[in-house]
């Protein structure tokens, strides 16, 4: 989740790798679907374990089922989603349902400093916007929390949402203010009218920091005073904005009590002083944060100087870089769950890989964290690079059989003659394209020809969807393994 969608680079190569990794670490073939009911989930099942982001305005979660959408997780072992709403207005009722139904236990993951789409925004909404030290145009529209119609706005929105949707949790990711190195290169904010006159409201001046000239009485490096209450000034103002949605009268909590909440903050490799230095640039304070929000879990937030390094570049041992803001932390809040957040794909240059993933778990575990999520699901690097492999077969009637694949398939290759082939000791039966079709990582074969006994089905020609990816699309699709049999069994569920 970064400005204007910084998704926009990504591109890589690759086939046939890490198959066997996969077919390891996944449930057995020959296996049912887990149970699709969300039995006993808790308030703790979403705090703990690995997790995974997604935003379903992607192409790859369009022209599928919800169901299909649920399923893929569910294949890639994940018990906890955590869904980016882009717009609040926009929320896709069904697909939490469904994956809630699958047993995932679902996240409504929002943004606090602004959004990347305005559409049924009130009129007003450009009034709550901030000011730049230079304006841009990126995309993305940043609000202050310093507005009071924002702020209410955001309450009310944000309070129907978790009152209308069955989200198991709820957390505003990017409350702060822009942005690391703002001052030097113009994008730092808020500087505008509403930031001026609650400065100056809240702590009786009659002006606020000057970052432009140097030779100015206020600028923010020689008017030391007037600067450290404008960096206070702007540490209660992020936790004051969080607060007033999550606790505040008729907020989130107050209209569903047994909602799990999670705050996040920024974390970044930039020295022995990098949680002053975000304290002061931003306006975060995990610490203080916490004392007033007093959430369910905190996540820190990988910072995008460190996200946007290559895979090779940024170990998953990175991490332990940020056992400053820990401590910060820990020094306050001794008991309170963490989590951290990393990027496995908004780049072209920096896509990460299972194991990559799988390792920067273990890291955090190290460091007593207790989870850990990316994002975003299709943007991983096993997207452009695995072949799609056939996880679980579930057979609810004779004449039905559903293969769930690890990832999303392409309906037309799956038809083509010889696609699917029935195997006995004596005979090769193929199965007509007529009864075989497919709703994202989900082949289903219909026919009463189907036999009433266990049987072999070797799978071939199947691939995946480049045309479904954010990038690469050209590339050539991944082809299933060569001489690739599941057995189905009896009827089952």
């Amino acid at each position: 989740m970064y400005n204007a969608h910084q998704f926009r680079f990504i591109r890589e190569v690759g086939r046939y790798m890490l198959i066997t990794c996969l077919l390891i670490s996944m449930l057995p073939i020959t296996e049912a679907h887990a149970d699709k009911k969300n039995q006993g989930k808790d308030r703790q099942s979403g705090l703990s374990g690995a997790s995974i982001q997604f935003d379903p305005s992607f192409k790859y979660y369009q022209d599928r089922s919800a169901e299909s959408i649920a399923d893929e997780f569910v294949q890639n072992g994940y018990t906890t989603v955590r869904y980016f709403v882009v717009n609040e207005n926009h929320v896709n009722r069904e697909l939490v349902e469904t994956l809630k139904d699958r047993g995932l236990f679902v996240w409504a993951l929002v943004l606090g400093n602004g959004s990347y789409s305005v559409e049924n925004f009130p009129p007003e909404w450009r009034s709550w916007q901030m000011e730049l030290l230079t304006p841009v145009n990126d995309g993305y529209y940043r609000f202050s929390p310093h507005s009071a119609d924002y702020v209410d706005w955001k309450k009310k929105k944000l309070a129907g949402l978790v009152k209308d949707i069955p989200f198991d949790g709820i957390e505003i990711a990017e409350p702060y203010f822009p942005e690391w190195d703002g001052i030097n290169r113009g994008v730092y904010g808020d500087v505008g009218p509403i930031a001026k006159s609650a400065f100056q409201h809240q702590y009786g001046y009659d002006r606020t920091p000057n970052f432009t000239d140097p030779n100015h009485s206020d600028y923010y490096l020689t008017n030391q005073e007037l600067y450290r209450d404008w960096i206070e000034f702007r540490v209660k103002a992020v936790n004051g904005f969080l607060n007033e949605v999550i606790n505040g009268e008729n907020g989130i909590r107050a209209v569903r009590k047994d909602i799990s909440v999670a705050t996040w903050s920024l974390a970044i490799d930039a020295g022995s002083d990098s949680v002053s230095k975000l304290r002061e640039i931003q306006g975060l304070d995990a610490a203080e944060m916490i004392s007033t929000v007093r959430p369910d879990v905190h996540f820190l937030q990988t910072h995008w100087p460190d996200w946007m390094k290559s895979q090779e570049a940024l170990p998953p041992t990175y991490i332990k870089q940020y056992q400053n803001f820990v401590d910060q932390i820990r020094a306050v809040h001794s008991d309170i769950p963490l989590g951290v957040q990393a990027d496995i794909g908004s780049g072209l240059w920096m896509v990460k890989d299972r194991n990559w993933y799988k390792s920067l778990g273990k890291e955090a575990l190290e460091m007593g964290m207790k989870t850990w999520t990316a994002y975003e699901y299709h943007l991983g690097k096993y997207m452009y690079e695995e072949a799609p492999v056939p996880v679980t077969i579930s057979r609810p009637h004779h004449n039905q059989v559903i293969i769930s694949f690890q990832k999303r398939i392409d309906a037309y290759s799956a038809k083509l003659p010889g696609s699917l082939v029935i195997v006995t000791d004596n005979s090769e039966i193929p199965i007509a394209p007529d009864d075989i079709t497919s709703d994202g990582n989900m082949l289903i074969i219909q026919s009463d020809q189907l036999p009433k006994k266990e049987f072999r089905l070797r799978i071939q020609h199947v691939t995946d969807t480049p045309s479904y990816w954010l990038y690469n699309k050209e590339q050539p699709a991944n082809v299933i393994a060569d001489d690739t049999v599941v057995i189905v069994n009896k009827k089952n569920k």
